[in-house]
């Protein structure tokens, strides 16, 4: 491991690109001169989202990727073309190997090897069976609202993120594009939930601190400051990764020059009114931004008092409901108010990447449990 530690390092997706174009792709057209197949770089791994550096070369990360049979083609052709590649394949490219072992942990090593068969990470799937396995999608069929919020929005990061290499099928290419963001009336109720999620705990920033929980008003305001950062990877309309990513992420969007200073103020608040008011800012951002983009009337963008106490608020429910006023789709208007999708009710790795949890989830949704 040391070695390759050593070696000049690349982004994983440009890497994994060069592999395809100057080592697979002249075997394929050697070896299988009429076939037709999408090639790219998909699904996990921090090199998929552009955020690998030098470390990530410890673990799943090299030159690899994914060839997209026709289903026709798959039961005939996917056995000859893995072995093909376990004969041909160099190596090494760019001085990386393109042998892989496993680490005990089931996680995928790099390894040199002075001969082959190569044991390369060249998945060979189908458009079909790829969105089955890590989406637990039936692309046959039409997606409906409830399987939007089935798909916790890492995954479709890794989609819509990933590259694609080539594609003479037009499958992969038309998944892609489906996937690219949420349906108009789907994004919507996600804001609506979003903004559900900020109301339900805004002011307990304030009723903490006010009985003299420091700790449970900290707690609460960094709960508060995910679910701001997830409500603007919606409002512009980009997937959340990976919670190791999220903070990444959120960095490159447009906002977090204005708001990460807002949260800085959050973190170093001595008391929970300086708290409060860092907070009711960041609301406030939102609210301005969710105007400008004309999803509904314009609202106020303006704190006042929580009721009768001393706390104050921006009302995030006046957003939620006038969302929800907006949506067009009977079989989104049905959907149980105030719930959002997946990612919005659990942050559970064991839930959010295991796809074939995902269709258990349906129910949630169902009109008839709302």
């Amino acid at each position: 491991m040391n070695k390759i530690m050593e070696l000049p390092f690349s982004k994983g997706l440009d890497l994994c690109e060069q592999f395809f174009q100057e080592a697979v792709r002249p075997l394929l057209d050697h070896h299988f001169p009429t076939l037709r197949y999408a090639a790219g770089r998909l699904g996990g791994g921090s090199d998929v989202l552009g955020f690998d550096t030098p470390q990530s070369r410890d673990h799943d990360w090299g030159p690899r990727g994914t060839l997209f049979l026709a289903e026709a083609d798959f039961a005939k052709h996917a056995p000859a073309i893995e072995q093909m590649l376990r004969d041909h394949l160099p190596l090494t490219f760019r001085g990386y190997p393109t042998h892989y072992g496993r680490h005990p942990d089931g996680s995928l090593n790099l390894a040199f090897i002075d001969a082959g068969p190569v044991n390369h990470m060249i998945e060979i799937t189908t458009a079909a069976r790829f969105a089955q396995a890590y989406l637990a999608l039936d692309i046959s069929q039409p997606l409906r609202p409830v399987n939007w919020l089935c798909l916790p929005s890492q995954r479709l990061a890794t989609v819509r993120n990933g590259r694609l290499f080539h594609d003479s099928l037009g499958e992969m290419s038309q998944l892609r594009q489906t996937l690219h963001f949420y349906p108009h009336d789907i994004w919507l109720y996600l804001l609506a939930g979003q903004w559900t999620r900020i109301a339900q705990e805004d002011v307990f920033v304030s009723r903490t601190g006010d009985v003299g929980d420091d700790l449970g008003s900290r707690l609460i305001a960094a709960r508060q400051v995910r679910n701001i950062m997830r409500q603007a990877f919606l409002l512009g309309k980009k997937y959340a990764p990976y919670f190791k990513w999220f903070g990444t992420a959120f960095a490159q969007l447009d906002c977090a020059a204005d708001l990460t200073p807002l949260f800085d103020r959050t973190w170093q608040a001595e008391n929970w009114q300086a708290r409060e008011a860092a907070l009711n800012e960041a609301y406030l951002y939102l609210a301005r931004w969710h105007n400008k983009l004309q999803l509904t009337e314009p609202l106020p963008a303006e704190v006042g008092f929580f009721h009768e106490r001393p706390y104050r608020v921006i009302t995030s429910e006046q957003y939620a409901d006038a969302l929800y006023e907006q949506i067009q789709d009977p079989k989104v208007r049905v959907l149980p108010q105030g719930l959002g999708n997946l990612d919005q009710i659990s942050d559970s790795t064991n839930i959010l990447s295991a796809a074939w949890r995902f269709p258990k989830f349906a129910s949630l949704f169902d009109a008839d449990n709302s």
